[in-house]
C-alpha cells in the first residue's frame, strides 16, 4: 500500500537545489550587470528575470512536489502533455526568429522555450510507456512507439536548430530504453536511424564544422574557430585558487562571448576560483546522487524511470556544460542547470525536482495484518 508523507521529502535534494539557485542568481548578476546597463540601460535586467523565473519555478516545484495524487504517471495525462510540447515545438519554425533560430514561442508578452520542457516530458512518456508495457516491450510493434515519439521529437528541434538539445534528448532516451528493459539488440536500428539524422544536419551547417575543428585543431585558429573555448580556459585559469572576487572578472567584458549563459562555469572560476569550480561540481554530484538514491528506494517502476531519467538529464547537462568551459568536448550550447541564465530551462529544472521531491514523499507500506 503506497502512503504519501506530505513533508516527507528529500530534505538533502531541497537544500541542494536552493544552493544552485543562489549561486546561479549572485553569477547571473556578476556575469550580466554590464552587458544589461548597455543592452537595456537596466543592469539589473538579468538578474530580475532570473529571480522572477526563480520564484515562479520555486512555486510549481512546491506545488508539484506537494500534489498527493501522482499526476504525472496518469496515462492520459502524460499523453497529453507530450503532444501538447510537440504542437508548441512545431509552434516555434512558423515564429519570427530570434538570433537566426525558431526555438520560441510567445503568448502575451511572454516567450518560452519548449524544448526545455520536452527534456521534462520525454522522460514522463517513457517511463509511462515502458512500466505499462514492460512484458513486451522487446517486440517490435511496441518499441515502435517510443522510438517514433523521441525521432519525431529530435528532428523537429534539430530543425529550429538546437542540434546540442536534440542529441540531449535522444542520449536520455536511449538510457531510459535500456533501463526500461529493452535489449541492446533493438538498439541498433534506431540508432542507425538517429546516427543518419544527426549527420545530415552536422555537415549541413558551417558553424557546427567550425566548433568540432575548433576543438580539435585549437591552435590553428585561436582567434576565429577556437576563440571562446580559449578565453573560456583564460577565465577558468585567471582565477587561480580563491578567484579575483565577484564582480572583478575581466573576461566578461565582451572578452568571452555568453558568459551569463552557456560559459557562466568560466566566470565562477574567475571570480571565486577553484573553490568555487569545485563547489558548484560538489552541489551536482549531491543531486547525482540523491537523485539516484530516490530511484532505488522506490518500487514503483514508473516512479523509479522518471527518477533515474529527470537526475541523469540534469546531471548530464552540467556535465557537458562544464566539459565545454574546460575545453575536454566542443560547444554544445548546453546552459548549466540552475545557474546559467535562462528562464524557460530554470522554470522546467525545477519542475523535474519537484517531480522528483513528490517521488521521494510516497513509500510504499506492508498491512502487518497480512
Amino acid at each position: 500500500m503506497e502512503t504519501f508523507k506530505r513533508f516527507g521529502f528529500d530534505k538533502i535534494l531541497f537544500i541542494n537545489t536552493i544552493f544552485l539557485l543562489i549561486l546561479g542568481i549572485i553569477m547571473v548578476f556578476s556575469s550580466s550587470a554590464i552587458l544589461a546597463g548597455e543592452k537595456y540601460r537596466q543592469s539589473f535586467y538579468f538578474l530580475t528575470q532570473q529571480i522572477m523565473a526563480a520564484a515562479f519555478g520555486l512555486v510549481l516545484m512546491l506545488l508539484v512536489a506537494s500534489i498527493k495524487s501522482p499526476l504525472f504517471t496518469l496515462t492520459r495525462l502524460v499523453y497529453l502533455l507530450t503532444a501538447f510540447t510537440f504542437i508548441l515545438l512545431l509552434l516555434c519554425l512558423v515564429m519570427p526568429p530570434i538570433a537566426n533560430a525558431h526555438r520560441w514561442v510567445q503568448f502575451f508578452g511572454v516567450r518560452f522555450q519548449p524544448s526545455e520542457l520536452a527534456k521534462v516530458v520525454i522522460v514522463l512518456f517513457l517511463a509511462n510507456y515502458l512500466s505499462r508495457k514492460s512484458e513486451t516491450i522487446n517486440e517490435w510493434k511496441t518499441l515502435m512507439v517510443p522510438v517514433g515519439v523521441v525521432l519525431m521529437f529530435v528532428l523537429v528541434i534539430i530543425l529550429e536548430p538546437d542540434y546540442s538539445t536534440a542529441a540531449l534528448i535522444f542520449l536520455i532516451a536511449a538510457i531510459m530504453l535500456y533501463l526500461g528493459g529493452v535489449k541492446l539488440k533493438y538498439f541498433a536500428l534506431p540508432a542507425l536511424a538517429g546516427l543518419i539524422i544527426f549527420l545530415i544536419f552536422l555537415f549541413s551547417a558551417d558553424y557546427r564544422m567550425n566548433r568540432i575543428h575548433g576543438f580539435l585543431s585549437p591552435e590553428k585558429d585561436p582567434l576565429g574557430k577556437a576563440f571562446q573555448v580559449r578565453q573560456s580556459k583564460l577565465a577558468v585559469g585567471a582565477g587561480g585558487l580563491l578567484g579575483v572576487s565577484i564582480g572583478a572578472s575581466t573576461q566578461k567584458l565582451y572578452f568571452l562571448p555568453c558568459a551569463h549563459t552557456d560559459f557562466i562555469f568560466a566566470i565562477i572560476g574567475e571570480e571565486i576560483g577553484l573553490l568555487g569550480t569545485m563547489f558548484t561540481t560538489i552541489l551536482f554530484l549531491v543531486f547525482l546522487l540523491r537523485g539516484l538514491k530516490i530511484a532505488s528506494q522506490t518500487t514503483n517502476p514508473n516512479y523509479q524511470l522518471i527518477a533515474y531519467g529527470l537526475t541523469l538529464s540534469i546531471t548530464i547537462q552540467a556535465l557537458l556544460n562544464i566539459s565545454v568551459v574546460l575545453g575536454l568536448s566542443p560547444p554544445t550550447g548546453i546552459p548549466l542547470p540552475f545557474i546559467s541564465f535562462g528562464r524557460s530551462a530554470l522554470v522546467c529544472n525545477l519542475l523535474a525536482v519537484g517531480i522528483m521531491l513528490n517521488i521521494s514523499q510516497r513509500k510504499l507500506e506492508v498491512n502487518p495484518s497480512l
